[in-house]
């Protein structure tokens, strides 16, 4: 009888990674605590080490981004208001002859 591949949520996998980077066990311990092989946790320690810096990248654009993103969509809801008034305005006008 096969098992079924087992899954794994990104926040278990960094709490696992973050616990192998401050190696105060060792990866075999946390392997046998957590009953994943060894290799699956190099692996999630590498990406999480490989990772890290975006954490700091990240932080300071998405705020600027968002910002701006909301400006956009302001704008584009100023439009699009002025265009139907105009379009109604129209319409009333079309109707009343």
């Amino acid at each position: 009888m096969a098992k079924t591949r087992r899954r794994f949520t990104p926040e278990f996998k960094a709490k696992v990674a973050l616990e192998a980077v401050r190696e105060v066990q060792t990866v075999a311990d946390l392997a046998r605590r957590y009953e994943i092989h060894p290799n699956q946790i190099s692996k999630w320690k590498r990406e999480f080490l490989d990772n890290a810096a975006r954490a700091f990248e990240n932080a300071g654009r998405s705020a600027g981004d968002a910002s701006e993103r909301e400006a956009e969509l302001f704008r584009k809801i100023g439009e699009l208001t002025v265009e139907r008034d105009f379009l109604s305005r129209g319409l009333d006008r079309s109707r009343s002859r």
